[in-house]
């Protein structure tokens, strides 16, 4: 008969086993998104024209960060704030092979950009995975080239959704990933992927003074606004106003009122003179619907409110208390940034 020493002994040494196998399994899984995203994963350099010394001569400013192709025939996604105003971009692969880039399309208003790169080679490129069905507490990677050490990995979680950040351009920019993968200054612009190697975000900034707040531009941002560039060089949006969150509606609000979606827009903020504030939207009102079409978060909200909707007149259906109403609005162009 076994001592109760032994029986002791060993359920710790099983214990011991099933930490190493989740261990590994995680292992496992950070080690195989990484052989499916690293090699698209790319080093960006770029020359800025500094101000004029007092000599009358300018110097180069030169500053870096990360990108990642997302296409087989060399398009690739950064930042805004890694490329806006640069007089030369130089694209570096996972081979140390160099590129010149052009911009394609540059969008301050959600910090991302598009390049180009030109390869008679059929490049590496990820695949997207979708930003809206995350969980928080999942797995996080974060692959890039910070401060200039080329394809670091760090990883974390989802530490929270639908966050707020504001842009360089001081736009709010919605449902913003919080992850706890480190980031430093050269990963803006690398991709925040999950456990199958799939790109979730786009790493946008940090919090300096923090340990660990990091933020991420989620991945169906990204592809709206990818869409837009390639269509006209610049996101065209329409613009009502108002500042919110995605926030889920109760059941029984959904039966009752026989909507379409569980989510809404909570109003915020309001500006003052724009097109929501004249059309009597008020804080605390949720967005449920423009024009039958439901607002089922501030994601989809961005994505509804494209050039179409300029100038147009439509419905907007809100929830307010306990009642739900039916307003008229008339969109507006967002001025665009220069």
């Amino acid at each position: 008969m076994l001592t109760p020493q032994w029986v002791g002994a060993q359920s710790a040494a099983d214990s011991s086993d099933d930490d190493r196998s989740l261990l590994d399994a995680y292992s496992g899984a950070v080690v195989g998104a990484l052989e499916r995203v690293a090699p698209a994963v790319t080093f960006i350099e770029v020359r800025h024209a500094a101000p004029a010394a007092a000599g009358g001569k300018r110097r180069a400013a030169r500053g870096s960060g990360s990108g990642f192709l997302f296409t087989p025939d060399g398009y690739l996604l950064t930042n805004s704030h890694v490329v806006h105003g640069a007089e030369e971009i130089t694209v570096r692969l996972s081979d140390d092979t160099r590129f010149s880039a052009d911009v394609v399309g540059n969008d301050p208003d959600s910090d991302l950009a598009v390049l180009r790169i030109g390869s008679p080679a059929v490049l590496p490129y990820v695949e997207f995975g979708d930003s809206s069905a995350l969980k928080v507490g999942q797995v996080a990677i974060a692959i890039g080239n910070p401060l200039g050490y080329s394809r670091t990995v760090t990883t974390g979680v989802v530490s929270a959704l639908g966050r707020t950040l504001r842009a360089t351009s001081g736009r709010l920019m919605h449902d913003v990933i919080q992850t706890d993968a480190a980031l430093n200054p050269g990963n803006s612009g690398g991709p925040l992927v999950d456990s199958k190697g799939r790109v979730i975000g786009v790493n946008t900034a940090m919090i300096p003074q923090a340990q660990a707040i990091c933020f991420a531009t989620g991945i169906n941002t990204a592809t709206w606004v990818i869409a837009q560039l390639f269509a006209h060089g610049r996101v065209r949006r329409a613009y009502i106003g108002v500042s919110g969150a995605t926030v889920p509606i109760a059941t029984r609000v959904v039966r009752h009122f026989a909507l379409s979606s569980n989510s809404a827009v909570h109003v915020s903020e309001l500006v003052p003179g724009s097109p929501a504030s004249l059309a009597g939207v008020e804080v605390g009102d949720r967005m449920i619907a423009l024009d039958g079409t439901p607002v089922d978060g501030i994601d989809g909200l961005q994505r509804l409110l494209d050039a179409g909707w300029i100038g147009r007149e439509g419905e907007l259906q809100l929830l307010r208390r306990s009642s739900v109403i039916r307003v008229k609005i008339r969109p507006i162009e967002l001025p665009a940034h220069r």
